[in-house]
């Protein structure tokens, strides 16, 4: 049976939309807010590349590529609680313009930072990069929840399965873009050149933003900071699917964080440089999107649970194989294998996130859900380094690969009995709940 739906837009008269894969798109605002993730994830991507070429081609070690991901990931963890905090009582839209603000000043030092003008030494850079990195990390330990708590204003809940193929597909698009569009510019035009895009790639998302309406706090609170945040953390840990689904994430990526080591592959392997990272980067970020764009229309959300499992031992394998692999289209293959599987249990993960949880704590739990994964790439990153400084290149992907698999298998023993559940039974046990 088909299902209609009202649609807010500008107009102030609802419009009776027939449900369709595009269904989450016919939101003004969501639509503003895909443009801002678009063009931030574009820039962000960007400067992935630009940092960690620049930084290995300065240092020519694993382990100082490995602390680009620790500098993000500690102030994101430290912070992520308090900032979920804040995203729940504070309006969206001014927390938005302010967190933003700060990436975009960040992103104007690197560019000067970096400037072949300036002549600075190559130790003091790295030094102040690691520094910009990690104010980033702080703005990420207050994006994440401010942006889960404002989907929650834009998207009536039955489109939440849809909004987040569209959000991610986006995402995973603009990592497809960004990673390409870093490593040639960077490679024709230099590090400068780089910088200059990202930084005006971080304006245009912030205009986008301006053009949200205001979104009031959902949360007043009326206890002390510490009960609050105690409450957010509680309300996690009582749900067994949203912790298992966390810890499987947070293992699974960071032993399969051997993508920090890409830009070895590039330079030292198949000796293509910055525009060959691009395109590995770019190969796994286009097995997503084109994964994410045919689930639009083949849902994996008939048994979620099963599937995620699946997604994550596909994940595993696909970087044992691109750890092994000499040639480097049948490497490029393989990284495409790992950006469809992890889009897979990407869109499970979030739409699980996204029902389980109620309205007036959505900040706080995306808080939780940043300590376990938001940053979990990043400390697999420092992870793969470490491993490859101390067990050589291909040992440390091979064995990331293998404890991802290791991982997806502990986790379909603890939870047999959630791999039976539909989508729907998810909804009814929440409802009852």
């Amino acid at each position: 049976m088909q299902k209609y739906f009202p649609v807010a837009d500008s107009d102030s008269n609802p419009v009776i939309v027939k449900q369709d894969p595009f269904a989450a798109l016919r939101f003004k605002e969501f639509r503003s807010f895909l443009g801002m993730r678009f063009f931030f994830t574009l820039a962000y991507q960007m400067q992935a590349v630009v940092i960690g070429y620049h930084i290995y081609e300065l240092t020519h070690d694993p382990l100082k590529l490995g602390l680009v991901g620790l500098c993000e990931a500690i102030p994101a963890i430290g912070i992520a609680l308090y900032g979920g905090y804040i995203a729940d009582k504070s309006e969206k839209r001014g927390l938005l313009i302010k967190i933003f603000s700060g990436v975009w000043l960040a992103s104007v030092l690197m560019l000067i930072i970096t400037s072949k003008y300036l002549h600075l030494k190559e130790d003091l850079i790295v030094l102040i990069m690691y520094g910009l990195v990690f104010c980033i990390g702080l703005a990420r330990g207050f994006f994440g929840p401010a942006t889960f708590s404002l989907m929650a204003n834009i998207i009536p809940k039955e489109l939440y399965p849809n909004s987040s193929t569209w959000n991610s597909s986006s995402w995973q698009l603009a990592t497809i873009i960004g990673p390409l569009l870093g490593g040639l510019i960077n490679w024709l035009w230099g590090i400068t050149a780089a910088y200059s895009v990202i930084v005006f790639l971080v304006s245009v998302s912030l205009i986008c933003i301006f053009t949200f309406k205001k979104h009031p706090a959902t949360f007043a609170p009326t206890q002390n900071i510490f009960h609050s945040l105690k409450e957010g953390i509680q309300f996690v840990f009582k749900t067994k699917m949203m912790v298992w689904a966390m810890s499987l994430d947070l293992f699974s990526v960071f032993f399969g964080g051997a993508v920090a080591l890409l830009p070895i592959f590039a330079k030292d392997v198949f000796h293509l440089g910055s525009f060959g990272l691009g395109m590995m980067r770019g190969a796994a970020s286009s097995g997503a999107v084109i994964t994410m764009l045919l689930m639009t229309r083949f849902s994996p959300m008939g048994k979620p649970w099963r599937n995620l499992l699946i997604a994550v031992t596909g994940f595993g394998l696909s970087i044992i194989c691109y750890g092994l692999s000499r040639n480097f289209y049948l490497t490029l293959f393989f990284l495409f294998l790992e950006g469809s599987f992890d889009s897979v249990s990407v869109i499970i993960r979030q739409t699980i996130m996204q029902l389980l949880t109620p309205d007036h704590m959505r900040g706080r739990v995306s808080a939780v859900n940043s300590m376990f994964i938001g940053s979990s790439n990043e400390i697999g990153e420092f992870e793969s380094g470490l491993t490859a400084k101390y067990m050589r290149l291909v040992p440390a992907v091979v064995f990331g690969g293998s404890m991802t698999i290791a991982i997806a298998g502990i986790t379909w023993l603890k939870t047999k009995s959630l791999t039976k559940l539909s989508l729907q039974d998810i909804n009814e046990q929440t409802a009852k709940a």
